[in-house]
């Protein structure tokens, strides 16, 4: 288990982490999300001992990770994939982790397997792909066995297989009952990852929810519609709270008034109504709408269309 209360971190008059607390259970994978410059590495590395927090504190498994005796076995974290000397040898890098940590050389060999390394285990590092790196890392994470796993941004750059793979890891390590906690930017991936989400903005938590429920809060009930006349009923619809997007020729999709009251409308006007389809909200949505106002760099959508 990974827990923060009151975390907070400044960097002189910057506050990067401001008053955070979270759980992060065991038995399931929990996201951890935010835009840039949301604080969400900073947090992990505090958790990780890493950074000193300014005020509150962090711990894993019941006391900061630093004072463990045998960190490895507690808790396993790739939180830079790159962060390894490139002219060592795969196999070299994980039996100097293990050495130094006082862990089986027999380890070495099991993580290689479980992550599909064993093959390339002589090459020199620096010659790996991205997709190598972070196998690698995630090999150095499983290296103690711990109940504790952290990674940051782990499928970013992958192709599609590796990303398959990571999350595959992810959910199986869940499923063994241990704490996985990952960061990422990508919100199509932590919906078929994730089972829980923490979500940033300026440092703050926004939001600490199953991932269902944090969608189903965030809903503005959105229905196709298709219709004999897109343009009457567009207009017998507009009306503040309810925005009208014209998909097709006969096609609107209407957010802010409920599905029967669009079919009221048109049937009392003498419409003929083709469509009447409940568009379900993403988790990409519910996350752009929180953080909207806690993202320190935006696009000018206006120019972008231009």
């Amino acid at each position: 288990m990974i827990t923060a209360e009151n975390l907070t971190k400044r960097f002189g008059a910057q506050t990067a982490v401001d008053d955070v607390s979270f759980t992060v259970k065991p038995g399931q994978v929990t996201g951890f999300l935010g835009p840039n410059g949301a604080g969400k590495s900073t947090t992990m590395r505090m958790i990780m001992g890493l950074d000193r927090p300014t005020s509150g504190s962090a711990a894993v498994n019941g006391r900061p990770f630093a004072e463990h005796p045998d960190p490895m076995r507690q808790a396993g974290a790739l939180l830079d994939a790159k962060a390894v000397h490139p002219g060592r040898r795969a196999v070299d890098h994980l039996r100097l982790l293990a050495a130094t940590n006082g862990l089986p050389r027999r380890r070495v060999d099991d993580v290689m397997e479980l992550t599909g390394i064993a093959a390339v285990q002589r090459r020199r590092i620096g010659g790996f792909s991205l997709g190598m790196h972070q196998r690698l890392g995630i090999a150095a994470t499983m290296l103690g066995d711990p109940q504790v796993l952290m990674f940051d941004e782990p499928v970013n750059g992958l192709d599609p297989e590796g990303v398959h793979w990571v999350r595959g890891f992810a959910r199986a390590r869940a499923a063994e009952g241990r704490t996985v906690f990952i960061s990422s930017h990508l919100m199509s991936e932590m919906a078929q990852t994730a089972d829980h989400i923490i979500v940033l903005g300026r440092g703050r938590v926004l939001a600490d929810a199953p991932i269902d429920e944090f969608i189903r809060a965030s809903e503005n009930p959105t229905t196709r519609v298709r219709v004999s006349d897109a343009t009457v009923l567009t207009s017998l619809l507009a009306a503040d709270g309810v925005a009208i997007t014209q998909t097709a020729g006969d096609e609107l999709e209407v957010a802010g008034i409920p599905a029967h009251r669009i079919a009221r409308v048109a049937a009392l006007e003498g419409l003929d109504l083709h469509e009447l389809t409940p568009v379900a909200a993403s988790l990409e949505d519910a996350y752009l709408a929180l953080t909207d106002d806690a993202t320190e760099y935006r696009s000018d959508a206006a120019a972008l269309a231009a």
